[in-house]
């Protein structure tokens, strides 16, 4: 065949394209599993971070094993409610992973969601002295992308023990501040209810007042994001009020 040929530019360029389209998925299928271990370990680890548990999975020699390990002792419970509180059947784990908290979170943000399709996750997590906190997802829109955490409360279901938070693209400095620990830890200790009120946690721009039970301060720079995991605590929390209503009515 004449090398300087269309034809032969042609049929080289389609099998060139065949093959490396052949490579590529091969790589893909074959490195899949390796990338969904790593993604279930990241979620494990925070919502374990949520509770102030997991902190040595950076140093372990194997970190999804450690982390699973951790995981699996802490977290003694999870399970799924719906919008009137009851638990129902299915995976807690799967919809706590960005994809299935992206797609109950499609649900809130319809213009008339169709509640009857929301399933929450909850954890429950038996800390080394006995007592138990329970752990809920939240997820929402940040400036540039999603963020998304995990905020756990003691056994009153008002008091925050902890939580961890998540972005995928807010901007160094500013709003990815939220994933650090000196905004997260500003949650400790706060109320999510006024009396029988549902109120969340206000981000207050300049700063809290001292001594506030429902307010922090807000990332210098960043209001928009904090701003808007605000409204994301808000929005997860008010599907979750009714199954917090029942377990404080049961406590």
């Amino acid at each position: 065949m004449n090398t300087n040929s269309n034809t032969y530019t042609i049929i080289y360029s389609t099998v060139m394209v065949v093959i490396v389209a052949a490579v590529l998925a091969y790589v893909s299928v074959s490195l899949s599993g390796k990338q969904q271990a790593n993604v279930n370990t990241e979620t494990r680890q925070s919502i374990l971070s949520s509770v102030n548990l997991g902190q040595g999975a950076d140093e372990a020699s194997d970190k999804n094993a450690y982390v699973e390990q951790e995981f699996n002792k802490y977290i003694t419970d999870s399970y799924l409610v719906d919008a009137q509180g009851n638990k129902v059947d299915g995976d807690a784990f799967s919809l706590a992973l960005t994809a299935g908290l992206k797609s109950q979170y499609d649900i809130m943000k319809q213009a008339n969601p169709d509640v009857s399709k929301l399933t929450l996750p909850v954890f429950v997590c038996t800390l080394d002295d006995g007592s138990k906190v329970e752990i809920f997802p939240i997820y929402g829109a940040g400036l540039w992308g999603p963020i998304w955490g995990y905020v756990s409360l003691k056994d009153d279901y008002n008091t925050i023990y902890g939580a961890t938070f998540l972005h995928k693209g807010e901007t160094p400095g500013l709003g990815a501040e939220i994933a650090t620990p000196m905004f997260s830890d500003q949650f400790i200790g706060k109320s999510i209810f006024d009396g029988s009120s549902l109120v969340s946690v206000t981000v207050v721009k300049g700063g809290a007042p001292e001594g506030s039970a429902h307010e922090i301060d807000a990332i210098s720079g960043g209001t928009i994001t904090s701003r808007a995991l605000e409204n994301a605590i808000r929005q997860w929390l008010e599907y979750y009020e009714p199954y917090l209503e029942k377990q404080k009515a049961e406590r």
